[in-house]
């Protein structure tokens, strides 16, 4: 029996990546493909790296494998019912008909499309830090903050396809404007370029989260001040997110979650604070389980856990 696999692709921010991944999870060897994206790229050049990627790794199926479906996870906001995508940092795409171009590469092949925060939380689910709970958010805190649901052992996409975009909750405390037109929201408060941009405007001299995250293991003052603000305001998030829906667990994976390990013991402060609600501080805050794997894993998991995702 040949060995059904799917191809996931993700796309992002600053790339996008893709691979084929086995019914276990696992991203095959040698099948991962990656290309820049990014806010100065064109629209060419963007619909020229995912048939990159999406080719490069046709080009490894193997012989005694069947494919069986793609997944594709985006950046929000996605369009559900029309296979489209604006992601916001990319701004020169705005109602991309994504799932069309990929499906012209893969003619007969199934495709689906989500927000990619619901994949990364598909991903927690089926073999991350999230496995064995039936009521999930996972989160992806980098260039972006993004998320997604699972209430009930269902994913939680919504009419469009934007539940659970937690990155444009505003967050009590804070006044930051977002790009969305928001004013507070989290992704303007605790993403990874946000964040080194509050503490530059503090003094701060580095130019990256990495510099950020050495800085903050030195002791430097500006550095802890601005991690403890972005934790502080994914805290708050989540807490909200929990009172409304409900949750067991939250998954935390991307670059900036890993700025440093206090960043988790701070996110629980004000989940701590809701003394009165048990229910909210009941839940749990762990860092992703899937590493760098979670985003093309959760994508995968569109084909491969097709019964947990109405729609697909």
């Amino acid at each position: 029996m040949s060995a059904r696999i799917a191809l996931a692709l993700d796309l992002g921010g600053t790339k996008v990546e893709a691979g084929f991944v086995a019914s276990d999870g696992v991203i095959l060897p040698g099948t991962r493909f990656r290309q820049p994206t990014g806010a100065t790229r064109s629209s060419q050049e963007l619909t020229a790296s995912v048939d990159t990627v999406v080719r490069q790794v046709l080009e490894t199926l193997p012989v005694d494998a069947e494919l069986v479906g793609v997944g594709v996870g985006s950046a929000g906001p996605v369009m559900l019912r029309e296979g489209a995508v604006s992601p916001l940092n990319l701004t020169v795409w705005r109602g991309y008909p994504l799932r069309a171009q990929i499906a012209a590469l893969v003619p007969d092949i199934p495709v689906t499309l989500r927000m990619d925060g619901l994949c990364i939380t598909l991903a927690e689910h089926w073999i991350g830090a999230a496995k064995g709970y039936d009521n999930v958010m996972g989160m992806i805190v980098s260039t972006g903050v993004g998320g997604g649901l699972i209430l009930g052992g269902q994913t939680v996409a919504g009419p469009t396809g934007n539940a659970g975009h937690i990155g444009h909750i505003e967050v009590a405390g804070f006044d930051d404007p977002c790009p969305c037109g928001g004013c507070g929201c989290l992704e303007a408060v605790a993403s990874g370029p946000r964040t080194v941009r509050w503490a530059r405007a503090h003094g701060f001299r580095g130019e990256s989260g990495e510099d950020l995250a050495v800085a903050y293991a030195d002791g430097d003052a500006v550095a802890i001040r601005a991690v403890r603000r972005a934790g502080l305001a994914i805290g708050r998030a989540i807490a909200s997110a929990t009172s409304l829906v409900d949750l067991d667990v939250v998954a935390i994976g991307g670059g900036f979650s890993h700025v440093t390990p206090d960043l988790f013991d701070i996110i629980r402060e004000p989940i701590a604070e809701r003394v009165e609600f048990d229910y909210i501080r009941k839940v749990e805050v762990v860092p992703s389980g899937l590493s760098g794997d979670g985003p093309l894993v959760g994508a995968a998991a569109l084909i491969h856990r097709a019964e947990l995702v109405p729609g697909a």
